[in-house]
């Protein structure tokens, strides 16, 4: 798996409503987040993903947006701001050996990291401090794009997750995409 990080540029190409088609936010997030959660998103980019999860958690919910770019978390805090969602997103810098989540323990209900574990060099580091923030019962999704990511380094990433303690729930259909549902 490639260990390089996705332009900060790209991500104004992966804001494209198109992309909907294939993400739709609403149809990969809608059984995994409820009103009140709160959730990660983890690799956020500039917040495909966080704004719709933002709405699905709604007022008394928290959405973390998590970036290992400034340049990605700015735009997402611009989006929020458009879109009248600052109340319940808080963006935060990540490092590249650490989530900077140690304050989160046992406080996530959801977290998804889509299309991003195959940028990361320490993948075991990783699902370990996702692990670790989760709520007993809590979710991980995983979508790594099909053809930039191989089967087999998907199925090493469920099985380094299994080692660490998640459980395989699902296999839910995401477009062109390896995806799992985990649980704590």
């Amino acid at each position: 798996m490639s260990n390089s990080v996705c332009p900060w540029w790209l991500g104004y190409f992966l804001l494209n409503p198109v992309r909907s088609i294939i993400h739709s936010p609403e149809k990969v997030l809608k059984s995994h987040v409820n009103r009140g959660m709160s959730v990660l998103d983890i690799g956020c980019g500039m917040g495909y993903f966080s704004l719709p999860m933002a709405k699905l958690v709604g007022d008394k919910g928290r959405v973390l947006a998590i970036d290992l770019q400034e340049k990605m978390l700015t735009a997402l805090n611009r989006r929020a701001m458009k879109a009248n969602l600052t109340n319940n997103i808080e963006t935060r810098l990540c490092l590249s050996n650490s989530l900077n989540i140690d304050d989160l323990t046992g406080t996530i209900d959801f977290a998804l990291a889509f299309a991003m574990v195959h940028e990361v060099p320490d993948k075991d580091r990783l699902l370990l401090e996702i692990h670790k923030a989760l709520k007993p019962g809590g979710k991980l999704l995983i979508a790594e794009p099909k053809g930039h990511v191989k089967e087999k380094d998907f199925n090493d990433c469920l099985n380094l997750a299994r080692s660490i303690g998640f459980n395989l729930a699902e296999k839910p259909e995401v477009g062109k995409s390896f995806s799992a549902l985990l649980t704590k």
